[in-house]
Parts: structure tokens; sequence; C-alpha cells
């Protein structure tokens, strides 16, 4: 099957109150939905679903230093604004890091099925990857994008993709959306990786 035959899925972090949102693609149709707040029920889902590409928004890996990781360094040094990870110490017991946490560890129930891209030109499936919404809307534009608009900006970039914005209501859905047309671009072999495999890479569209 070609990438965009093959079921792909995204996924949107938040803390524990908001929880996940994950969208699963086939054929540029939304094919199914889900919002929980369980990261168990997340990964089996993904499992279900048959995904041979998973894109996470969230770290797959803490900082090693506390300071930004070089994935982060580099989307900056693009003109990219991008949260910066903490080390795993400060991230697991600071409040605001709870959604980077749930990240965490749907990225530790998923590995076990999942390999986590470490850098190879042509990633393995079925595999999950670090992706970033915001970063990925301005790597399919080709120019980097205000945040302010980012529901319209985003939601156009999807329709431009061939995939219906229909069922994709909140700005949740539209970035899980986003990060699994991210990962039909990963099968695809048209992305670029940042970072490196010490603190883990983040994973966007090529054009």
């Amino acid at each position: 099957m070609t990438p965009i035959e093959r079921t792909v899925v995204g996924v949107d972090v938040g803390g524990m109150k908001k929880g996940f949102h994950a969208v699963a693609l086939r054929d540029n149709q939304i094919v199914a939905k889900l919002t929980r707040c369980s990261t168990l029920e997340v990964a089996t889902w993904c499992r279900q679903q048959g995904a041979a590409a998973v894109g996470i928004d969230a770290p797959c890996q803490w900082s090693l230093t506390g300071r930004a990781r070089s994935c982060e360094r580099e989307l900056a040094g693009l003109g990219m604004s991008v949260f910066c990870t903490p080390s795993q110490a400060v991230g697991e017991v600071h409040p605001f890091y709870g959604w980077m946490v749930n990240g965490a560890e749907l990225f530790r129930l998923l590995v076990p099925d999942y390999r986590l891209y470490d850098g190879r030109t042509a990633p393995l499936d079925p595999l999950c990857f670090e992706t970033f919404p915001q970063a990925i809307a301005c790597s399919l534009a080709g120019r980097n994008l205000s945040a302010k608009n980012k529901r319209a900006d985003r939601r156009r970039l999807l329709v431009q993709a061939g995939i219906s914005s229909d069922a994709l209501p909140t700005i949740d859905d539209i970035d899980a959306a986003l990060c699994a047309l991210s990962a039909q671009h990963v099968l695809a072999g048209r992305f670029k990786a940042y970072g490196d495999a010490a603190e883990g890479f983040i994973l966007l569209p090529g054009r």
C-alpha cells in the first residue's frame, strides 16, 4: 500500500483534565476519532486502528540539561516559537508540565509495538514520533505563521491537503489531524528531522 492508503494517527496531548484528542486518517479520510483522559485507552486505540505511524504533540524525551533540547533550539533558530522541555526531575513535579508527563507516558506505552524514531533516514514502521502542530503548519505553508490565526490557518492547510475539516470542531481535533498528516508525510519519506537521538527528534513534513 502507498503511504496515503495506510492508517496513520495523530495525537494532541493535554493535561490530566483535558486529556488526549486523537484522529486516524486513511486515504485522506478521517476514519476514527477519540477523546480520552486515559493514556492506556489512547495507546490501545492506536493499536486497534492498525496505525502504521503515530505522530504525537508532546516531547518524546526529557531535556538532559534542563535547557532547551537541540530540536527546540533548531526550530527556534528558524523563527518558530516552541515550548522548552525541562529535565524529568522538574517536569514530573511542576503542574504546568502535566501534559508533557502524559505525553511521556503515551510514548512509553506505545514503544513496545511502535519504534520511536531514532534518526534513521528511512523510518521503520510501525513507528511513533514527536511532532508539533504550529511547526507542521509553518512547514506546510512554507513560511512562519502567527499562532494568533492558528485555527483558520491550520484548518485551511488540512483542506489544501485534501482532508475535510467538517468533523474537526475544536483546535485540539485540528491539531490531532495535523499530527496525523505529518505521520503520512513521514511514511512517504517526505519529512525533515530536527534534533538528536539523545534528547529526541521532532519530525515535520517536507515540501
